[in-house]
């Protein structure tokens, strides 16, 4: 099985992939090669950073979205959006004015509104990961304790793409999915055991 990870300048990638490599994976190809994507197996999206910034990574990469949307909708290879990787999944992102994302899961990326002065932006830490009654991510996401760190949040259309929340002065989308499409806000990378518990999940995930 070939994993692409995707290189787009914006995100850890090596702390990404030796995550998936200690969570089972065999053969993790850290790629911007649209034909590697094309063919891959499963697909992860990491992202650090600005909205805008990462999209303009991605969108800068010739033939990349092309090559994702392609093996993702037409072909069903799984896939998992980190952080940014996560918030490319809207339809729009409003950091640094507004910028189209993916739109793979309606919705916009805002930023977290203060609604108690005692509340920190950026969300930064380890927060709860808290399922909801309905479960669009199909068991790959499970209650625990994740690694966050954000100013924007996710806000979907649907509530019935939220697969998990966290609560930061306030609930806070903390993954999202759609058919074989997951995204999770915090990074599975820095949870610890929680987060190679998610990949392990992810590696053997038939959506």
């Amino acid at each position: 099985m070939t994993l692409a990870l995707i290189d787009y300048g914006a995100g850890n990638l090596y702390s990404v992939a030796n995550a998936l490599r200690a969570a089972g994976a065999e053969n993790v190809v850290i790629t911007a090669n649209p034909d590697v994507v094309r063919a891959a197996d499963r697909i992860v999206l990491p992202g650090v950073g600005s909205f805008r910034a990462c999209a303009e990574g991605l969108w800068g990469i010739r033939g990349m979205v092309e090559a994702m949307t392609e093996r993702v909708h037409v072909g069903g290879a799984p896939f998992l959006g980190i952080c940014v990787g996560m918030q490319l999944l809207a339809t729009r992102g409003l950091e640094h004015g507004v910028t189209k994302g993916l739109d793979w899961i309606g919705g916009q990326v805002q930023i977290i509104e203060r609604t108690d002065p005692a509340i920190k932006i950026p969300h930064m830490g380890w927060n709860d990961v808290s399922l909801g009654r309905k479960d669009p991510a199909q068991g790959l996401i499970e209650p625990g304790e994740a690694y966050f760190l954000h100013s924007y949040h996710f806000q979907p259309d649907e509530g019935a793409h939220v697969a998990a929340m966290t609560d930061h002065g306030g609930g806070l989308v903390a993954a999202v999915a759609k058919d074989n499409v997951v995204g999770v806000q915090f990074h599975p990378e820095k949870s610890q055991a929680y987060g190679l518990a998610l990949l392990a999940r992810f590696l053997e995930w038939k959506p």
